[in-house]
């Protein structure tokens, strides 16, 4: 019979085990918005496909048209808080996902 010896705990290396990220396979629907980004920017990104960063940060490259989709709700308060006109200098757009 023979016996395995177990090693001491806190002693000797180990196999450090990262989590898992959290990840669905759903459509992404709940995710469908449309939002706030400097107009600017779009115009950017739709010339170079460089990704933009929306008022509640989400970051994504515009590809879909965004009066398909509701206003971020995040985005819209964000949006209204800065007063009529989206901020000092007057720039502010509606992106898409």
């Amino acid at each position: 019979m023979s016996t395995v010896e177990e090693p001491e705990r806190g002693a000797g290396t180990g196999t450090i085990v990262e989590p898992t990220p959290q990840t669905t396979h759903g459509d992404g629907d709940h995710e469908r918005f449309a939002h706030y980004v400097q107009k600017d920017k779009i115009m950017a990104s739709a010339m170079d496909g460089t990704p933009v960063v929306a008022l509640c940060g989400k970051v994504w490259v515009p590809g879909r048209d965004p009066k398909k989709y509701p206003v971020c709700p995040t985005c819209k308060e964000i949006y209204e808080s800065m007063g009529a006109f989206g901020g000092k200098d007057g720039k502010g757009g509606k992106g898409d996902k």
